[in-house]
């Protein structure tokens, strides 16, 4: 793991931001003043995407001037809605005539999770700043090639994880990190909520409103399914990450933050498949996953991070739909995933509270400004690559059901061929493919 994953992540007591290494003035130079509107560009503007333009157009200081989509349908209607001024943006349908607009300055990337690392690293190579949707990447190299991309170029990568600017998670984060409850050795996360069934279909032509072929893109070509598109595409393997990478992650993104580590686990073991549906879906919908970091620093301890999902059962545990369990030396915060926080001292006195929702506008707010001033922004490229991989190495290890050793710095399995060979992914021939994926 390069050193610059230690340095980037949040300190003691910071309030929300991770790491304030200043880029070089180049990086934002286009942007003449803080007063000015900076020009965005909307690629994927579907479900997600159409929240980011409804939030967007409220906001004065940017406009949106292009928004490009495969399929015209959702195309036209985020034209509609993302008019300012009585001025709807240019439409395209392909994303390389957007990245060649130079007065675009920054793109949100809200495709399919198979395009997320692919567009971002085009996206800076076009010399853009990226917010791009959670989970950041397909898979565990896409992420360090994101990164490298970020760095090389000099551009903002904002990940789409809002509860780093959420006040309320900033709140309970900011307690952990002061010794609210000891020293924080183990936490405990859930992603449970009742899912629908995605049903079995059969190949059939693709509409005619949609371009397939440059919907599946670098991914390996499969004919069209209706349970296979829009909406329901994160259930299959080529192109998305399951529900693990789809609402886990930010719960996973919040316990690693408040368990302040800064590197990959090194065991991971995991158990699980589909108890509940019968249906195409590939990702399992029961899961738990465990993971483990080494002791770091001269009186360091292990940690562990517990990861449980069921997608069938919509109850709560500890008074929360999702959430985390942080457990201290001399104490326990629970966490609740865009809900509230109660923190509990010995004997389980119940100490303090806190309420509060995820905070969209906000994380907007701090990309732009950090693309203002140059600063790292909040959910950074490295801090959601560490994140989304924790989803990739869970379903790794939910796939082969075993023990794994990962090697932090590598990136790379140890000792287990067939899991090792899905920390990558088979790409086809296709101009959008990472170069060293």
């Amino acid at each position: 793991m390069a050193e610059s994953t230690r340095r980037d992540f949040i300190k003691a007591g910071g309030a929300a931001t991770v790491g304030v290494a200043a880029l070089s003035a180049s990086s934002y130079a286009a942007i003449q003043g803080a007063n000015e509107r900076i020009h965005l560009g909307i690629i994927g503007p579907g479900g997600m995407g159409m929240n980011h333009i409804r939030t967007l157009v409220t906001q004065k200081d940017v406009r949106i001037t292009h928004v490009c989509d495969v399929d015209s349908q959702r195309l036209a209607n985020a034209a509609r809605a993302a008019a300012q001024d009585g001025r709807e943006p240019a439409t395209l349908g392909d994303m390389r005539r957007l990245l060649e607009v130079k007065t675009i300055e920054a793109v949100f990337i809200a495709t399919p999770d198979h395009w997320h690392g692919p567009a971002t690293i085009l996206s800076l190579a076009a010399g853009k700043h990226v917010y791009v949707e959670k989970p950041c990447s397909h898979n565990i190299r896409e992420g360090r090639l994101m990164v490298e991309a970020a760095r090389r170029h000099r551009k903002i990568c904002q990940v789409g994880t809002q509860s780093r600017s959420t006040e309320m998670d900033i709140n309970a984060i900011r307690l952990l990190h002061t010794g609210a409850i000891g020293d924080v050795l183990s936490v405990r996360v859930w992603n449970s909520q009742l899912r629908r069934n995605i049903g079995r279909q059969k190949p059939s032509d693709a509409p005619a409103h949609l371009n397939y072929e440059d919907w599946i893109g670098p991914a390996p070509m499969v004919p069209y399914q209706a349970n296979r598109g829009h909406g329901v595409w994160r259930w299959w393997y080529d192109f998305g990450t399951g529900d693990m990478g789809n609402d886990g992650v930010h719960d996973l993104d919040v316990a690693s933050w408040g368990l302040r580590v800064t590197t990959h686990p090194t065991t991971i073991t995991a158990i699980g498949g589909k108890y509940f549906f019968d249906d195409d879906q590939q990702f399992p919908d029961t899961q738990t996953v465990i993971f483990e970091w080494p002791a770091e620093g001269k009186n360091g301890r292990r940690k562990q991070m517990i990861f449980e999902q069921r997608i069938w059962t919509p109850y709560k545990m500890e008074g929360y739909e999702n959430g985390c369990a942080f457990y201290g030396t001399t104490g326990m915060l629970l966490l609740g995933h865009t809900e509230g926080w109660r923190l509990f001292g010995p004997r389980n006195k119940e100490l303090q509270s806190g309420t509060g929702r995820a905070d969209l506008p906000a994380h907007h707010r701090n990309f732009f400004a950090c693309i203002r001033n140059g600063n790292r922004p909040n959910a950074d490229i490295e801090v959601g690559h560490l994140s989304a991989s924790l989803c990739h190495l869970g379903n790794i290890a939910t796939r082969v059901r075993r023990v794994l050793t990962f090697d932090p710095r590598t990136e790379e399995i140890q000792n287990d061929r067939e899991a090792a060979a899905m920390v990558r992914r088979t790409y086809r021939n296709h101009w959008a493919r990472p170069q060293g994926a």
